[in-house]
């Protein structure tokens, strides 16, 4: 298993990360790797944490699964956290000079999940602020666009404005006092909106205000399982807000102080 990059990120690939809010970078994990990834999924699939979701909503067919900070309590997930190019690679996309683990994630759709991931950007779902804060998406499948690959409004991340978090299950659990994400299906002329095709191994880097979402996987025969690790860098601070998506523990940091404690360790530094 590769524990550093293959290969430099380039400085075009920088740009189209601060200029797009997305940028896809291919094979840079390699496939012992994503093996490793597969067998964990499936092992987290039988024994999940104690965030998971089922997120078909009533009268849908398939299965999304979503579990997240399985780190906190798998030694595989951790060894990926923390020893896999994942933080590097968001280290040199975003310029940080270093770079928390905010928290890790598996999104999964199982074939003919009609499910769909609402439009949405991540950061207002979250108890943290600041312009580097990341996402790597790495496939363990191939992913095409019937098999759910994720669709991104290109410089959506720079619109200046935050987003009432829908939620994936559909309801309204979350009450933050911000305006609703635009209808992006009825405008869908208006944007820039670029999907990927991705190998497993392929990853993409997206920035946490970029606007995204996805469709479900009609596939009957593929897969769509990705391990999804989120990263903050410099800038970022603790900013807790009421009703937002949980997490395992409150850090013991103060309202507006950098990342760093043990939720959100420093994975790695320049």
């Amino acid at each position: 298993m590769n524990r550093t990059l293959p290969r430099a990120i380039t400085d075009e690939e920088r740009k189209t990360f601060a200029e797009d809010g997305i940028v896809v970078l291919r094979q840079l994990f390699d496939g012992d790797w994503v093996h490793r990834m597969r067998e964990l999924a499936e092992e987290d699939m039988a024994n999940p944490g104690k965030l998971v979701q089922e997120l078909v909503s009533e009268g849908g067919t398939g299965r999304f699964f979503f579990d997240t900070f399985m780190w906190t309590y798998n030694d595989g997930f951790k060894d990926f956290a923390f020893n896999s190019p994942a933080a590097e690679i968001a280290g040199q996309v975003m310029g940080s000079s270093k770079i928390n683990l905010f928290f890790d994630q598996l999104l999964i759709k199982e074939p003919g999940t009609s499910e769909k991931t609402p439009w949405h950007h991540d950061i207002p779902y979250w108890p943290v602020r600041g312009s580097q804060v990341c996402t790597v998406w790495l496939a363990l499948d191939p992913v095409t666009a019937e098999s759910g690959a994720v669709e991104y409004i290109k410089g959506s991340h720079l619109w200046g404005t935050q987003y009432k978090p829908p939620a994936f299950a559909g309801d309204d659990r979350y009450k933050i006092d911000l305006p609703k994400v635009p209808d992006i299906e009825s405008e869908r002329e208006k944007h820039e909106i670029v999907q990927f095709e991705l190998e497993p191994g392929d990853c993409t880097v997206h920035h946490g205000l970029l606007v995204h979402g996805a469709p479900g996987n009609s596939n009957q025969n593929l897969r769509r399982r990705a391990v999804v690790t989120r990263w903050a860098g410099d800038d970022a601070v603790y900013h807790p807000v009421d009703d937002i998506m949980p997490i395992m523990w409150e850090p013991e940091i103060a309202p507006g102080a950098p990342l760093d404690s043990d939720l959100w360790p420093v994975v790695w530094a320049r």
